[in-house]
């Protein structure tokens, strides 16, 4: 492997040796690797007269790496066994290999069980993705941004989730307003898509932005990207502002701002309780707001062991006066809807919300 490091290969108990002498010591050498100036011919006869008495050379590459001249005379002189997936022409006819090739298939060296269930596997992840969560970075007729990591549509789409579920309590979203931070700048159009399909039900995720746009007016719902303040100093985050309406008049609202950190999302703030940096997807999750009092998290604990929830995380600071609390837990099942209202009226919760990202 010409790029793996040798700590990389340390920590995977591989033991790196050069081509020749790779020929020399294996039993069976299968290639795997792109036909280029670098490559073509490079399996010739001072690597192929290297090969044990019996070995087996196995291309499922592409037919120019091996020299089959060479291969021909090294095979009237050693037993060497050829096994070969790749012709010159994928076409139907006499092959070039047909004399010296052991076992020839016809070109279907990836159709395995094992690579058809993993291209099934990742085609149905990407569908979901895009179709629950905006992502569109598999697209290949889109013209995706160049330069964006993907796992920015899934923090969009988790900041934007979250905050409904906060602000949500049975309304309708009246409001979005985003902010887009440092690199994120830039690519504000694509992430809205993300941060709508986490705010709003039943949004046709191949919109375009102007689509988005649209769809949210004439769903009656005000749409505003801030112009953000680069003294904050929040690189590559997201925040995303939501009201909700409620019984018609009453208004809700949430805010919540996230990152990406070490290669996972993390809440940095939600509402008004800051430097949270808790890592809410994939995970069930607890939030309570509540008066700040002693003895409320014992509360909360307490009826979720009685329920059998184990806590697996939380977060439980104050508000920026010192006012109210906020209970935010990551625990290892679903929580029912009683269980979070028989919470909520224990410790007299203002907000009261199970979310599952």
């Amino acid at each position: 492997d010409p790029v793996l490091s040798d700590a990389k290969a340390k920590e995977l108990n591989i033991n790196l040796v050069d081509l020749p002498e790779l020929f020399s010591r294996s039993d069976y050498i299968s290639l795997h690797l792109p036909e280029n100036e670098q490559t073509r011919g490079m399996v010739n006869r001072s690597l192929l007269e290297r090969m044990k008495e019996g070995a087996t050379l196995i291309n499922c590459a592409r037919a120019g790496i091996v020299d089959e001249d060479d291969l021909r005379a090294i095979r009237r002189e050693k037993s060497i066994r050829f096994l070969n997936d790749v012709y010159l022409r994928d076409e139907a006819g006499d092959k070039s290999v047909t004399d010296i090739a052991d076992i020839m298939t016809p070109h279907l060296g990836a159709s395995t069980i094992e690579a058809n269930k993993n291209a099934s596997h990742r085609s149905a992840i990407q569908l979901i993705e895009f179709d629950t969560k905006g992502i569109a970075s598999f697209i290949v007729n889109r013209d995706v941004p160049r330069g964006l990591d993907e796992m920015y549509g899934e923090l969009a789409y988790a900041v934007a989730r979250l905050c409904r579920c906060v602000a949500d309590r049975g309304g309708a979203v009246r409001a979005i307003k985003t902010s887009f931070y440092g690199t994120l700048a830039p690519y504000h159009e694509w992430l809205l898509r993300s941060v709508v399909a986490g705010a709003v039900e039943g949004v046709d995720r191949s919109m375009d932005y102007a689509s988005l746009l649209q769809h949210l007016i004439s769903h009656g719902i005000e749409y505003e990207n801030r112009t953000i303040d680069e003294d904050k100093g929040f690189e590559s985050s997201i925040t995303v502002d939501l009201v909700s309406a409620v019984g018609g008049n009453r208004l809700t609202q949430a805010s919540v701002r996230g990152t990406i950190a070490e290669g996972n999302i993390m809440i940095a703030r939600l509402n008004d309780f800051n430097k949270l940096y808790f890592e809410p997807f994939g995970h069930h999750n607890l939030i309570f707001t509540y008066a700040d009092r002693p003895g409320v998290l014992g509360q909360i604990g307490a009826a979720l062991a009685e329920n059998r929830i184990n806590i697996d995380d939380v977060r439980n600071p104050h508000d920026s006066h010192g006012v109210e609390s906020l209970a935010l837990l990551k625990v290892n099942q679903p929580v029912s809807d009683e269980v979070v209202d028989q919470i909520a009226r224990c410790i007299e919760a203002d907000i009261a919300v199970y979310a599952y990202l």
